[in-house]
């Protein structure tokens, strides 16, 4: 039997998951993993706002940074377990997300682009100000999420850094694998149609606004779910999560890997948590070669990494 290519996509990331520590020399890679991972999960949701919705947002980290904040302060002050609290943080970024797209989700191109970076810098500037709370720009500590000492009592024993790496491993798996079945539903195909054209999708029955909130407020829910992920694994947080910076980093993962493709959301996350690393020997040029391969990659493959090459394996076979 022959495999979908939403199965083959599964299988070839959950190997990815599986594999890759094998070829580990220390936990630090593990740490470099997961960071992929969370980075992947914030960036699936963002190709299903931006490549099969066709809506921009340049302040996505907003959400990021509530859903961390949730799992930093909702254990203090509402005595919520941290698996809680991050269920609290992703419904209340979902419930924010709606409330704010029906609005702003009437406009578009760049008035969409500058009205969500409005409420990315609104949500950094509340948790930077709002010191006696959320630490500041100091941050706030994350209590430990106490997984791992349960895994303990059942015989699986793994260190902090190898169970980080398989529990945001799970998350990015289950999260491609909902992006992935969302591609090929009926919802899926009425998000590409008001991608190609709103007027055009409009006429043929989609409800266009619906559709797009419908987006927007998924994509918000992978993105608060990664900035939990984030705060839990770091046991400590800092406003810089909801930060522009972070949301233009979540954006330019997206389209370097391939804005449409959920595999390229992945290769585009591992490819600018990885590039740091691996440039860290040449220091003074770091941020010039990470700029210069970008430059190149939008250049020479303007559709993202996996959809350009795996274009070019079709044409040679």
């Amino acid at each position: 039997m022959r495999l979908s290519s939403k199965h083959l996509t599964l299988l070839i990331l959950a190997a990815i998951v599986l594999v890759a520590p094998l070829g580990f020399p220390s936990n630090f890679y593990y740490r470099i993993g997961s960071l992929i991972f969370v980075n992947g999960l914030a960036v699936t949701g963002l190709v299903i706002l931006i490549g099969f919705a066709g809506q921009i947002s340049l302040g996505h980290a907003g959400f990021a940074g509530i859903g961390a904040y949730a799992c930093a302060l909702a254990p203090q002050y509402l005595g919520l377990h941290p698996a809680l609290a991050m269920l609290l943080g992703t419904a209340l970024s979902a419930a924010i997300a709606w409330l704010i797209g029906r609005p702003i989700l009437r406009l578009q191109g760049y008035y969409l682009a500058v009205a969500t970076l409005g409420f990315g810098i609104l949500v950094t500037m509340v948790l930077a100000n709002e010191a006696p709370i959320t630490g500041g720009p100091d941050g706030h500590d994350v209590p430990e999420l106490g997984l791992r000492k349960l895994l303990e009592t059942i015989g699986i024993d793994l260190s902090n850094a190898q169970f980080w790496y398989a529990f945001t491993g799970l998350f990015l798996l289950a999260g491609a694998w909902l992006a992935l079945n969302l591609h090929d539903s009926p919802s899926g195909r009425a998000l590409r149609a008001l991608h190609d054209s709103e007027i055009a999708a409009r006429t043929v029955g989609v409800d266009v606004a619906r559709y797009k909130l419908s987006a927007f407020v998924l994509s918000a829910v992978y993105a608060s779910l990664s900035g939990s992920l984030l705060a839990l694994m770091n046991k400590f947080i800092t406003p810089d999560a909801a930060g522009f910076l972070h949301s233009i980093e979540l954006v330019t993962m997206t389209v370097l890997g391939g804005a449409s493709s959920v595999p390229g959301a992945v290769a585009g996350a591992a490819l600018l948590t990885l590039l740091p690393q691996v440039l860290t020997a040449l220091q003074d040029y770091e941020h010039m070669i990470l700029g210069l391969i970008m430059m190149l990659v939008m250049i020479f493959m303007p559709a993202g990494l996996v959809p350009s090459l795996s274009r070019l394996l079709r044409g040679r076979t």
